[in-house]
């Protein structure tokens, strides 16, 4: 930064706009020292219902005085800002909450909202909150300058930026937290890194710590399940389920070193083909979702601290009603009615067969090193045709070629893993490596028990795959085809949640796409698509090739790469989510 002016300049300028038109506020753009940390006035609203102003702090490392262990590597600074952003947004509420009961009725409600991207129970990186190599805190949010009707508070907005600022950037400050919490945060976020990291060279795919807890607080609530003597009186306890902490069985059990926690031991699932069975309710689903978000850290106090996967597992699921532009589904389905071609598939309203077919090789192109699939949301047809079903109808009449038949191929053909829950269809137990069932929320390895099963009990249903697993992942995307303008605008994104994407004149539907679990990934998703379009879409480039040159543009210089304009409501996603939302741009072509 520079061009300083000090902080009695800004307070002299908001006294000097008050009671102006709201436009007047233009005026405090810049940068400003005060005696701590350097404020930068990056964007001002241009009226009170316009989105909010956006402000930048930095904190030199004398003042956020971090010990240089709390950022000595990556995974670390990453788990404290995640810490430290968290504290920011609780003092936010803290300061807003006192500034709406301290204003004049006739302002309205929440006339002076603070507001930072808050981390959720995911440790990603993140553009709200971040430390530099030398100890340098930075943090990003916004605020909605006070007005009365549409005239300037200068008053009002002097003491918000003047006096009250300083009580929120003191939320960084390392002296207003315990030590050992924020260590805390550094060590479990580097285990899990280096946790994961160790997953291949056992050949697992993914580790459940014993005592983990798993269960969540609601399908729509990522925070864990509280015991239920924690959260109702006596009389309801039997209607609340009960935290039940994970143990692996023996058989499974496996033992790591980790740098901080030292030995961790739990459940591997070895590479190859896994099926989760049980009835119903108990815990299928459950572990499954855990498994999906191990692709993330946990933050400390989540129960999944020390449940990983690797970093390529991909969900799967049906897709009634996606697009789906050139995909070579041929090893799934094939020889359609009138000679059609699947070979290079599109479809503007794909059925749940073929748009789960297209998410398996979209996947692959993508990278992926195994697949997640859950039966209740897979099509039926296509993850199997039973005995009777292939008697009554042939397999010349049937175009698809059951999952049950490629999934084998998958693991020996390609190496690519798939963990299934599986609970209403036996002949799965053929093609299965491990077998894991879970009774009352805990796991139990049933493997042996289900070969006897299967031998006792055989399948009289045909193998129906025809060849190897042969699939086109070059797929080159066409410029023209992915366009981010809007009338005169050259670039127009809008995310009005995590599951929507306003891409140029398209609407992008993310709803399927389960591994994106915060609205700032969506936000950089969007950002990355426009920057992909830009930098490297070029008609010859395959889409696997455009998908590393942006993520490794993104580790070299950050996700601020994406938007020049410095946003503060960016977070970390992966190359399979970002070619997920291409993949459902309904525009393109390749």
């Amino acid at each position: 930064m520079t061009d300083f002016v000090a902080v009695e300049a800004l307070r002299k300028t908001l006294l000097r706009i008050d009671g102006k038109g709201y436009k007047a506020y233009k005026d405090i753009r810049g940068t400003y020292r005060f005696p701590a940390f350097v404020l930068a006035v990056e964007y001002v609203q241009a009226d009170p219902f316009a989105p909010p102003s956006r402000l930048r702090v930095v904190v030199p490392p004398a003042v956020a005085a971090l010990e240089a262990r709390l950022y000595a590597n990556t995974s670390r600074a990453v788990g404290i800002s995640c810490f430290l952003a968290r504290a920011f947004a609780r003092q936010a509420r803290e300061l807003s909450r006192q500034e709406e009961r301290s204003a004049p009725r006739s302002h309205g409600p929440a006339q002076f909202p603070w507001r930072i991207e808050e981390p959720g129970q995911q440790v990603l990186a993140n553009t709200a909150v971040q430390i530099q190599t030398d100890g340098t805190v930075e943090a990003r949010f916004s605020v909605s300058l006070p007005a009365q009707g549409r005239r300037v508070l200068g008053r009002q907005a002097a003491a918000l930026l003047t006096k009250n600022l300083p009580q929120l950037v003191s939320s960084l400050y390392t002296d207003n937290h315990h030590a050992d919490a924020l260590w805390l945060h550094a060590a479990t976020n580097e285990d899990a890194d280096t946790l994961r990291s160790m997953l291949a060279e056992q050949g697992l795919v993914a580790f459940i710590a014993d005592d983990a807890r798993l269960a969540r607080a609601s399908g729509v609530d990522d925070r864990p399940l509280k015991a239920a003597a924690e959260t109702l009186p006596l009389a309801h306890h039997e209607a609340t389920p009960a935290v039940v902490p994970f143990q692996s069985p023996d058989s499974l059990r496996v033992t790591f070193a980790l740098p901080h926690t030292g030995k961790v031991t739990g459940m591997g699932i070895p590479a190859g083909v896994t099926l989760i069975v049980g009835g119903g309710y108990h815990g299928k689903s459950t572990l499954l979702r855990a498994i999906e978000r191990g692709v993330y850290n946990h933050r400390p106090g989540d129960g999944r601290e020390q449940v990983v996967s690797v970093k390529d597992l991909v969900k799967i699921r049906a897709e009634d009603g996606r697009s789906v532009s050139g995909v070579d589904i041929s090893p799934l389905i094939n020889h359609l009615p009138l000679g059609q071609s699947t070979r290079c598939f599109s479809s503007g309203n794909a059925s749940g067969s073929t748009s789960q077919a297209a998410a398996i090789v979209e996947a692959l192109e993508a990278g992926a090193s195994g697949l997640l699939i859950d039966e209740d949301t897979a099509a039926t047809n296509f993850m199997i045709r039973d005995a009777r079903m292939q008697t009554l109808v042939p397999k010349e009449q049937e175009p698809i070629t059951s999952f049950i038949d490629r999934v084998r191929h998958l693991w020996t053909q390609h190496g690519i893993s798939t963990i299934l829950v599986i609970g209403g269809s036996g002949d799965y137990l053929d093609v299965a490596d491990t077998v894991i069932a879970m009774q009352t929320f805990q796991p139990h390895d049933v493997t042996e028990q289900a070969r006897t099963v299967a031998a006792m009990h055989p399948s009289r249903r045909t193998a129906e795959a025809d060849g190897p697993f042969s699939a086109n992942l070059l797929r080159r995307p066409q410029p023209h085809s992915v366009n981010p303008s809007k009338g005169r605008r050259p670039v127009n994104l809008k995310t009005r949640d995590r599951q929507t994407i306003q891409f140029g004149t398209e609407t992008i539907d993310l709803s399927a796409v389960e591994q994106i679990i915060a609205w700032p990934q969506t936000r950089a998703i969007a950002a990355a698509l426009a920057y992909a379009r830009q930098e490297y879409m070029d008609g010859q480039r395959s889409l696997a090739e455009i998908l590393e040159l942006v993520l490794t543009d993104i580790e070299r210089k950050g996700l601020d790469v994406l938007d020049s304009r410095r946003m503060g409501d960016f977070a970390h996603f992966r190359g399979h989510e970002l070619a997920a939302a291409l993949n459902r741009l309904r525009t393109l072509k390749t």
